[in-house]
């Protein structure tokens, strides 16, 4: 029965995203929306499953179909810039698909119930910089976490400009942001991993999207606890957190608390599986 049990949390995950995507294609008319997040939940659910039978690729397997489905597929094939300047872009023409759904679901409202589950699990910047050899940071976190709300400020001005000065051809502008932004994202990722020695300083540091991110997960209601009766203050849970979270405090407080990304790697090194 336990066996049984712990196999539908991958089915729930499914079902929550099979829910979202038969009401878009029902609500929008269009059946891309079944066939988007019918997908992402498959993926989802995989790592899910993947993780309960202890598969140690099981949150890279999800980050790469998800990563590189939204990059390649939705960004540069169908050219959908699903940067947060597209956000801005489809918010300013008052139009409530691609980036703005997007938006919603994995990075504004969709935090209150999974946190940071899309810095672990879909992002595709972060899908490349894992790849890094710095998993953990090697070097104390820096107190520049205030950049991100610069980059935050550039990304809402650049659009708003475009708007403002009513420029011409936006999409394929749009376009282009995309290709140039990630480019750039890329660059300044795998530069600041190994100038920290920590393959997340971007994340850290710079992405814009956080600022979205931090407070709505303060209130995640999927986030890693820890049984205090269990715990043996090892510390093997802080060593391999790459963003530096304390999980063995159970309050919404807890250092890095908003940083967490769900990955699981304290989980799978605790020895006494208090966590």
């Amino acid at each position: 029965m336990k066996t049984k049990k712990k196999y539908l949390t991958p089915i729930l995950f499914f079902a929550v995203f099979e829910a979202v995507a038969v009401t878009l294609w029902l609500t929008k008319d269009n059946l891309f929306y079944l066939f988007n997040f019918s997908y992402i939940g498959f993926a989802v659910s995989l790592g899910v499953f993947l993780f309960i039978r202890k598969n140690k690729h099981a949150r890279r397997i999800t980050q790469l179909l998800v990563g590189s489905y939204m990059l390649i597929y939705l960004g540069l094939i169908c050219g959908e810039n699903m940067q947060i300047e597209g956000f801005w872009y489809y918010l300013f023409t008052g139009v409530f698909e691609a980036a703005t759904i997007h938006y919603a679901v994995a990075k504004i409202f969709g935090p209150l119930l999974f946190g940071r589950g899309w810095c672990g699990y879909a992002c595709w910047t972060a899908m490349i910089l894992d790849f890094l050899p710095y998993k953990t940071p090697q070097t104390p976190g820096k107190k520049i976490g205030w950049i991100r709300y610069i980059t935050f400020a550039a990304s809402l001005i650049f659009a708003a400009s475009l708007f403002l000065a009513k420029v011409g051809h936006l999409e394929r502008i749009m376009f282009w942001a995309f290709i140039i932004g990630n480019a750039a994202y890329y660059g300044v990722g795998i530069t600041l991993a190994f100038l920290f020695k920590d393959n997340r300083a971007f994340c850290k540091y710079i992405c814009p999207v956080t600022v979205f991110l931090k407070p709505m997960s303060y209130f995640s209601l999927i986030r890693i606890k820890c049984d205090t009766e269990k715990c043996i203050s090892c510390g093997k849970c802080r060593k391999v957190c790459p963003m530096d979270v304390d999980v063995t405090d159970n309050s919404r407080k807890r250092k890095n608390g908003t940083e967490c990304i769900l990955c699981m790697e304290c989980v799978k090194n605790c020895p006494k599986d208090a966590l």
